[in-house]
Order: C-alpha cells, then sequence, then structure tokens
C-alpha cells in the first residue's frame, strides 16, 4: 500500500467523499444532506487520511479547544481498512496539544469499541449523569 498522509482542516477535506460515505454507507448519518455534512465541518476539527491524493478516511472532533471534545464522523473506507489508518487518525489527533488539554473527551459507537479502547476510551464512569436529547431523524427533514 502507498503511504498514508494525514491531514487537518475543513479546506484540506473532500467533502464529496465523506458526504457519500455517510449519507450512503454510515449506519448513522443516512440520508444526510451535503449542505449539513459540509456546514457541521466548519465548527470542527477535521482530519483525513489520503493515499495516493485521495481520502480514505475521516474524523471529526466538535471542540472548545480547552475542555471538551467530541469525536464523531469516524470512518475509513471498506478498501482501506485494517491497515491501521483510523488508528493513525486517533493518534494525530490525540497528539494535539489542545486535545491533550481536554478533561473530557467522548464518543459515540456501536461496532468499534475495541478501537477506542486502545486509545484509553471507556464506558461512562456515571452514565446515569449523561442525559441526552435525541432527534435521530432531524437530519433527513
Amino acid at each position: 500500500m502507498s503511504q498514508v498522509i494525514i491531514k487537518t482542516g475543513k479546506e484540506n477535506m473532500d467533502v464529496n467523499v465523506i458526504h457519500r460515505y455517510l449519507s450512503v454507507d454510515s449506519y448513522w448519518a443516512k440520508g444526510i444532506s451535503y449542505t449539513l455534512v459540509e456546514r457541521s465541518m466548519e465548527n470542527s476539527f477535521c482530519t483525513g487520511a489520503f493515499v495516493d491524493g485521495k481520502q480514505v478516511g475521516f474524523v471529526r472532533v466538535i471542540t472548545d479547544y480547552y475542555t471538551f471534545g467530541w469525536f464523531a464522523d469516524v470512518f475509513v473506507l471498506p478498501e482501506y481498512r485494517g491497515q491501521d489508518i483510523s488508528k493513525k487518525m486517533l493518534s494525530h489527533i490525540l497528539d494535539q496539544p489542545w486535545s491533550k488539554r481536554l478533561r473530557r473527551k467522548m464518543l459515540n459507537t456501536s461496532d468499534a469499541h475495541g478501537l477506542y479502547r486502545q486509545f484509553q476510551f471507556k464506558e461512562l464512569a456515571t452514565p446515569t449523569n449523561l442525559m441526552e436529547i435525541v432527534n435521530a431523524d432531524i437530519h433527513l427533514k
């Protein structure tokens, strides 16, 4: 395989690739609009993995850069999985000075617990303290 290059910044991301994956292949954002994907990236720390100039992976962190970060929309295209690309993206983010000072980092996953445990993510210590409002299909409206 060619070398994996990690880039950050919305301006370096291929929004078409990201939108296609999220709207068609992801289990969490099927049907999401291009505009919503693009706008969500404007308010996030975006990280992408590239092979031969093609974007093959993505992670965005919604953060204030000082106290909290929510890891979202993490994916690697199926044909590039099993090559530690997600680990490279997560390591890059977690090595950022602002990321090291965050008091809390969170995410939601239904199938990648083993991956995230390698980066010290754990089940909630006090799940009864966490509350939410869920509008699961609001991105389809």
